[in-house]
């Protein structure tokens, strides 16, 4: 009889009454895995990020204890002596900042800079598109965050996960589940949230504006575009070396051509891998005590604000580049300059096309989509320059 009564009070169903949220969170988790596959909603990271939500609440399992990473230090003697769940070994690559920087490699393995190397001004407009950032990033102080808490927050307004994930894993590691949720989540309805505000800034004449063809990239050119902005953004920037570097190793290995086999394994076998395990280890960060919260709220309104200034900030400056430029910009590319690659700049085509179907904005949209990755990196540097 004890050990059938021991049985019992082991099972999940015993523990629920000690922490009756964690329901909640896994209905939450359910919510997420219907997004990801029903609605397609950034589904490669979002799935993993919801299974692993699920993991971390299921009551007695013990996967992830969020007291061995409290104040921001691992307890590596706890961990050491084998007491750590799954999910706290996993989420060593985040806390250490290792998946987001092999994610930022695949990234540049994939990433084509040929369009902003044509048209150097358009890396103007991915700067002006991080206003989002700090924008939030200054509300977020007003609201009661802290400088480390507000600077994670505003970087959701980057559009970029995995700088989201970087930047907060240092930074604000408690916040992380709510940031990386909002993070993905609104960077699927990047073509929802940005068409009535790019409209709205912009005139139907703006909106038609042609550009002309870009010119023809070197292959010299691309080669030294990742060996400079690297060595150049380091130097002015260090905190910022982890990300730009790893994206520009990427771009390195796709357009030198002599490395096929390293190009086409981060573009797939690695990424794939290190995403699986992103996702699951910043799930598992989404406990209740951490995601059922006011602060909770108050991020995943803030990261609309962010993507909505960011978007704001890079079609206003190319509509002040037309005041001094002989050769017109129009304006609704600037809206790429969020680096959700290549969403942001497909938004921008189609609502071009909209207004007039013969204007093709496409791979002018794509100059500030790729300046919007580096620029929201370089963003993550200052952050954690100021408060790292």
């Amino acid at each position: 009889m004890d050990a059938i009564m021991s049985f019992l009070q082991s099972t999940g169903f015993a523990a629920i009454a000690e922490n009756p949220l964690s329901l909640v969170m896994i209905a939450v988790s359910c919510v997420l895995l219907y997004l990801a596959i029903v609605k397609k909603f950034e589904p490669l990271l979002l799935l993993p990020i919801a299974f692993g939500m699920l993991l971390t609440n299921l009551p007695g399992a013990g996967m992830y204890h969020a007291e061995y990473f409290a104040n921001g230090v691992i307890n590596w003697a706890e961990l050491g002596t084998g007491h750590g769940g799954l999910l706290d070994y996993l989420y060593l690559g985040v806390k250490l900042g290792i998946y987001p920087c092999l994610i930022f490699i695949g990234v540049g393995a994939g990433t084509d800079f040929a369009p902003l190397i044509a048209n150097p001004k358009t890396l103007l407009l991915g700067a002006a598109a991080q206003l989002g950032i700090f924008i939030t990033f200054i509300g977020a102080q007003l609201l009661g965050f802290t400088g480390a808490e507000a600077g994670s927050i505003g970087i959701i307004g980057g559009a970029d996960g995995p700088t989201a994930i970087y930047t907060t894993a240092t930074l604000a590691p408690h916040l992380l589940g709510p940031i990386a949720v909002a993070a993905y989540s609104y960077m699927a309805l990047v073509p929802v949230i940005q068409p009535p505000i790019m409209k709205l800034l912009t005139t139907p004449e703006e909106r038609k504006i042609k550009m002309k063809q870009l010119r023809p990239v070197s292959k010299t050119e691309k080669i030294l575009f990742p060996i400079i902005v690297t060595i150049f953004v380091s130097f002015m920037l260090p905190s910022a070396a982890p990300l730009v570097g790893c994206l520009m190793l990427g771009n390195l290995m796709r357009e030198c051509g002599v490395v096929e086999r390293l190009n086409k394994t981060v573009q797939n076998e690695l990424m794939n891998i290190v995403t699986i395990f992103l996702g699951i280890s910043v799930g598992a960060t989404a406990t209740a005590k951490n995601f059922l919260n006011l602060q909770t709220l108050e991020i995943l309104a803030m990261g609309v604000i962010a993507f909505g200034f960011g978007t704001a900030g890079g079609v206003l400056l190319a509509k002040l580049m037309n005041v001094f430029s002989k050769e017109k910009v129009n304006p609704l590319i600037g809206s790429a300059g969020v680096s959700a690659v290549p969403m942001a700049a497909r938004v921008s085509q189609v609502v071009g096309q909209k207004e007039d179907p013969s204007n093709f904005l496409l791979m002018h949209a794509m100059g500030p989509n790729v300046a919007g990755v580096i620029g929201s990196a370089v963003a993550a540097g200052v952050l954690l320059a100021l408060f790292g």
